[in-house]
């Protein structure tokens, strides 16, 4: 077991070091398939670059074995700060950065698990499943890469998406659809100190909507957020213009529908009392699923996980992942968590001994000569 956790630790530092920020994972994808290469596997790239804005496209690969084929995926890019990344080691297989970028477990530990489950079985497994390897571009920003390949072409119904926090064992089975808006209020500049009775304050008829908007947790399957706001000139002026951001999460689709309808009601009433104008955009960032728990993406889980001695826990999740895309072309899938802890944070970590243990229930997914 020692050649097999330094070989985690070899390879999952050896990924840490590279930089990959979104949109930016060229050196990402060049190492990967280098890597994936030297096991006999062939990545390609595909087309998807122009449309995604990345320097390089998703790699795909197919692993020929027996049955039905099984997806395994993750990404390739990693939130900022990403720049001049370090792998820390400390006690009991614990990896954290040096504190002043993200570690990037999100998601290279589940590029390391797939990488050591698919060297697993290719070496002592005479029979597994047909495998597809899908790593993506610009997840982080709402599933870019994922969003631009050709989900039509893949083969698998069935997939299992490295790229969840918590504890191993745990799989989302469900995640939210996430809307963002806009709203753009014209009002009419002044002078705030002669004439402020000839303008149009834009944030004040901004404050009237935000004011009656519900915000926060809405309730157990809804969140709703404004997170900016901009506008003005200068204090010495009525405000012409204010703009406003925010998003709207739910796990029923309809209900995020429902509350952005009803926000931009309350802002056309609020902008239309002040006598201002509203610009209102909303755009749909990625479409909620939810996998069925008595399915057989969730059932051989379970099962796998039994074999590596970990308990199965199937969680909701308000984060979405690039399952979000594949499960709207009827792929049935689930979210494993993979190692990563407070993620998007200069404190994340891992554990060399946690990837180990996703890597053994992958094992299981994929092979039947695993006892």
């Amino acid at each position: 077991m020692e050649e097999f956790y330094n070989d985690i630790k070899n390879v999952f530092a050896k990924l840490v070091e590279i930089d990959s920020p979104s949109l930016k994972e060229k050196k990402m994808a060049a190492h990967i398939r280098e890597l994936f290469g030297g096991i006999g596997v062939e990545l390609t790239e595909d087309d998807s670059a122009v449309a995604s804005g990345s320097d390089t496209g998703n790699l795909y690969g197919y692993v020929k074995g027996g049955g039905s084929p099984v997806l395994l995926s993750a990404h390739m890019d990693t939130v900022m700060p990403a720049c001049g990344k370090k792998a820390v080691f400390g006690k009991g297989g614990v990896v954290h950065s040096d504190g002043t970028t993200v570690l990037g477990a999100d998601d290279l530990a589940g590029v390391t698990a797939i990488y050591e489950a698919v060297k697993y079985v290719k070496e002592n497994c005479k029979n597994h499943r047909d495998i597809e390897l899908l790593f993506t571009t610009g997840e982080e920003l709402y599933g870019r890469g994922a969003k631009a390949f050709d989900c039509g072409s893949l083969k698998a119904d069935t997939a299992y998406i490295l790229d969840l926090s918590g504890r191993i064992g745990d799989a989302a089975y469900a995640a939210p659809t996430i809307l963002s808006f806009c709203a753009r209020i014209k009002g009419k500049a002044a002078h705030a100190g002669f004439c402020p009775e000839e303008g149009v304050n834009a944030i004040t008829a901004a404050s009237r909507a935000i004011a009656a908007v519900p915000q926060g947790r809405i309730d157990q399957e809804t969140t709703a957020n404004i997170g900016r706001i901009s506008g003005g000139e200068g204090i010495n002026i009525v405000a012409p213009e204010c703009v406003i951001k925010g998003e709207i999460r739910s796990l029923r689709h309809e209900k995020a529908e429902a509350l952005s309808e009803e926000y931009k009601k309350v802002f056309e009433k609020a902008v239309s009392e002040s006598g201002a104008e509203l610009s209102w955009e909303v755009s749909e960032d990625i479409l909620a699923y939810e996998t069925d728990l008595e399915g057989r993406a969730v059932t051989a889980y379970r099962e796998a996980a039994q074999k590596a001695g970990v308990e199965a826990r199937m969680v909701k999740t308000f984060g979405g992942s690039d399952h979000n895309v594949f499960a709207r072309y009827g792929i049935e899938g689930i979210v494993m968590a993979t190692s990563m802890n407070q993620v998007h944070t200069c404190k994340e970590y891992t554990n060399i001994h946690e990837i180990g243990k996703v890597t053994e229930i992958i094992i299981h997914l994929l092979s039947t000569c695993t006892e």
